[in-house]
């Protein structure tokens, strides 16, 4: 199995993986589950990793008699991982962003141009960009390096990184916890796997269509 395709099973059937990670790694979970949440929105060249579904699966599997994941730890480990990951990704955009060769294919990514309509986007929109951002799967990712090589103001975006981190850890571990063992949500999970990727891109489309059509005005 090549990794995209492993990817794909791993995400779509997230709550089996995660037994056997748990039943492999009994209290060590904690760490990895850390360490998938830091990395996904830490590392700008990570956004592929699960962070909505592994949330969800993990509040659905901390409601279980016997399992090691408790809800009010997990939920601590969630949100410093997700809190501290969004600040070493900013600090890692405020010291590279703006020397990125541009003919390399992640310069191509995020360019000068691309950093000063950012900065512009920033500056218009505030902190509320890395509050939304965070229920976007990708758009989580390069958020924060975005805000730190547009130099957006660090305790301004620290502010709303921990408000983000706090809301987006609660609204989906508490909802895998209270309803992640419902017999129809247990029984579909990889559907409901998808639809809460689907949720999740409905911001990142709204955004694309709102600028295409303000585009469409101005011109």
């Amino acid at each position: 199995m090549d990794f995209i395709s492993w990817l794909f099973d791993f995400i779509l059937h997230i709550d089996q993986h995660l037994v056997e990670i748990i039943n492999t790694f009994g209290i060590w979970t904690y760490i990895i589950l850390f360490l998938i949440v830091f990395i996904e929105t830490g590392l700008v060249v990570f956004p592929f990793l699960p962070g909505d579904s592994l949330l969800f699966a993990g509040g659905a599997l901390a409601v279980l008699d016997g399992s090691v994941l408790k809800i009010v730890p997990l939920i601590i480990v969630l949100w410093i991982a997700a809190v501290l990951g969004d600040t070493v990704n900013y600090h890692i955009g405020k010291k590279i962003g703006t020397s990125i060769p541009e003919d390399s294919w992640f310069g191509k990514i995020i360019n000068r141009e691309k950093m000063e309509k950012a900065e512009a986007f920033f500056n218009k929109h505030g902190g509320k960009t890395i509050f939304i951002a965070r229920f976007m799967p990708f758009i989580r990712t390069f958020a924060p390096f975005v805000a730190g090589a547009s130099r957006m103001n660090y305790r301004y975006f620290l502010n709303y990184n921990v408000l983000g981190a706090t809301v987006w850890v609660l609204l989906c571990t508490l909802a895998g916890y209270f309803f992640g063992n419902i017999p129809i949500v247990k029984d579909n999970f990889s559907i409901v796997v998808l639809g809460i990727i689907f949720v999740s891109v409905i911001p990142m489309f709204v955004s694309f269509f709102q600028a295409k059509f303000r585009k469409k005005k101005e011109n």
